[in-house]
């Protein structure tokens, strides 16, 4: 199989933007996502395998994506890994008793979602928990989950109509910028990528 195949690693400043770089990578060429693994601060590596030609593509893009976006993004693409080196970027993930979470987000099977997301990340738990409850009221919109990666970095991540997804992240965006958070990232992704849609909270 690792003759065949190239790994890409993308560190990425963040999780809300790592994971907007994610669904652009699997919607620009035919790859799949192993998993997002956490350094245990505000920089996530987006690991991804398939051919070495769409995992080229795939890097370029999601590298693009971040430069766009603001973020700085670390890409370093392994042609034919060894088996250990797959071993080691797909290890299950682990639990961190001192920081409440997991090293890492993999794929779950079977999910289906075709539900735009929005994704709204703040440094601090105030802003985004009072931005949450805004969103909910304003629009309507589902609660997906809360991420946290860190160093009080806080993802919230909603579901709905594309609309409704747009507005309620504007209204969160809003909230943070009234209340004198830090705002890392408000944006939506209006038709997630499967793979995408399978790394997210159910």
């Amino acid at each position: 199989m690792a003759s065949r195949f190239s790994l890409a690693l993308l560190e990425i400043n963040y999780l809300g933007p790592t994971l907007m770089v994610a669904d652009a990578c699997v919607k620009t060429a035919g790859v799949r996502i192993i998993g997002v693994e956490s350094t245990d601060g505000p920089q996530q590596c987006l690991k991804l395998i398939g051919k070495t030609g769409a995992i080229m593509a795939a890097a370029e893009q999601g590298a693009e994506v971040a430069r766009r976006m603001g973020s700085q993004c670390m890409v370093s693409v392994l042609p034919a890994p060894l088996e250990e080196t797959l071993k080691l970027a797909n290890s299950e993930p682990v639990f961190s008793p001192l920081l409440g979470l997991y090293d890492s987000r993999v794929p779950r099977e079977g999910v289906m979602s075709t539900e735009a997301v929005g994704l709204l990340e703040t440094q601090g738990l105030v802003a985004a928990l009072h931005a949450t409850d805004d969103m909910l009221k304003a629009s309507n919109v589902t609660l997906a989950g809360k991420e946290k990666i860190g160093a009080a970095y806080i993802t919230i991540m909603v579901r709905g109509d594309v609309a409704a997804v747009q507005t309620a992240i504007e209204t969160g965006k809003a909230t943070v910028e009234r209340l004198g958070g830090k705002l890392i990232m408000a944006d939506v992704i209006a038709r997630p990528h499967p793979d995408l849609a399978a790394l997210l909270p159910k």
